[in-house]
């Protein structure tokens, strides 16, 4: 009996299913154009290598830069137009003040005319609307400004898009040259992430139902791996097979097929 249940054991061990999957990078990016212009760089040297903080694909900005130079500019010579405004708000406030004391102190004296009272009530009226119309214009400013700032961020993203950083990232593929004019959606390139890579395995429903519970072996040596994620709905071109991913450590080479099985403790 015991020597049956070894040969068993020892079976099912040895006729484990086999799987066997391409190392990927961890992730691969499509990157499109957010923006229309002129390419003005695009180095096809670049691809393979894992990219700096420098821009591996520049699009022409120079009106944007131009622009966001005069916006910035029209922007402190707001703020200052704003400050001084404040600063005559305050002064016009301060002479209200003094204004409307003495208005009240004359109102109900007998000895001043009807016409002085006149003439000091319609110049108290005539300072609160000058004082109001400089609230006013304050308001306004303050308006543009805001849609100003909007735009300098605008502006700003406009231009970082144009100068295209993946740091820490594998240049792919490039699909564009300088020279060539692109617009939003144009695909530009795609960049990898090689920092870990990726086994998309195809399982049969009897692995799929206890993956992440498996002992995984690759090239028929155990490792400490597990199924990082499955997805419990059949594929749509695997018919009757579930797709499962296990994340590894990047590899010196990818694109290389391996063979993976998962076996129980």
């Amino acid at each position: 009996m015991k020597v049956f249940t070894i040969l068993f054991l020892f079976a099912t061990f040895l006729f484990s299913k086999e799987y066997y999957a391409k190392v990927d990078p961890y992730e691969i990016r499509d990157i499109s154009s957010n923006v229309s212009g002129l390419v003005l760089y695009a180095s096809e040297f670049n691809i393979g290598k894992e990219l700096s903080s420098q821009a591996y694909i520049r699009i022409d900005s120079e009106l944007d830069t131009e622009e966001l130079k005069y916006i910035q500019d029209k922007l402190s010579y707001l703020r200052e137009t704003v400050g001084a405004n404040e600063d005559i708000l305050n002064n016009m406030e301060k002479s209200l003040k003094k204004k409307r004391d003495n208005y009240q102190k004359i109102e109900s004296l007998k000895i001043k005319s009807v016409v002085e009272k006149d003439k000091d009530f319609h110049d108290l009226i005539t300072g609160e609307n000058q004082f109001l119309n400089t609230k006013k214009e304050i308001n306004t400013l303050k308006v543009q400004i805001t849609d100003l700032k909007l735009k300098e961020v605008q502006l700003k993203k406009n231009i970082s898009d144009k100068n295209l950083i993946a740091e820490g990232f594998v240049l792919y593929s490039l699909a564009v040259k300088p020279g060539q004019v692109v617009n939003i959606s144009t695909p530009l390139a795609q960049v990898a992430d090689i920092s870990k890579a990726k086994l998309t395995l195809y399982l049969d429903e009897a692995d799929a139902l206890d993956a992440e519970q498996k002992i995984v072996y690759i090239d028929e040596e155990k490792t400490q791996y597990k199924i990082t994620r499955i997805l419990h709905i059949a594929d749509s071109k695997n018919i009757s097979k579930y797709m499962g991913q296990i994340i590894i450590k990047s590899p010196q080479l990818f694109s290389k097929l391996v063979k993976v099985e998962l076996k129980d403790e």
